[in-house]
């Protein structure tokens, strides 16, 4: 069994056929490894959460404009989370989530290039409109 490194910019990723083989290799990979039988419950917790995950690790091969990292996305996000942290007043769980899904959702609109104030206003009317 060989392995293949996947880090090339996404202009040099290859074909979708090609990208969706290279998926099905690293999925089965993955599986390998996670379904050993570890004695370590560390280890065994950890290859649950890769199991768990196993349909999303490699997103970023079949969908254009996906990173393979999210290093970008947690680096706009860091202020955010000292400012929550010194600021103090999310006293309870669902304040803080609240508050991080809402800042989530604008450093991804703000990394897509997108007007944040006219997406949220198109984003709140879709959800005011379901209920």
């Amino acid at each position: 069994m060989h392995y293949r490194r996947f880090d090339v910019p996404p202009e040099d990723r290859p074909p979708p056929e090609e990208a969706a083989i290279l998926v099905e290799e690293a999925r089965a990979l993955m599986e390998d490894w996670a379904r050993k039988p570890y004695e370590s419950s560390e280890v065994r917790r950890f290859a649950a959460k890769v199991l768990n995950g196993i349909d999303h690790w490699f997103t970023f091969l079949v969908v254009p404009g996906v990173e393979a990292a999210n290093n970008r996305v947690e680096r706009a996000l860091r202020e955010h989370v000292v400012q929550r942290k010194i600021m103090g007043t999310f006293r309870n769980g669902k304040g803080t989530g609240i508050y991080e899904t809402m800042r989530t959702m604008l450093a991804s609109w703000k990394s897509q290039g997108r007007d944040l104030s006219q997406t949220l206003g198109e984003t709140l009317t879709k959800e005011w409109t379901k209920s």
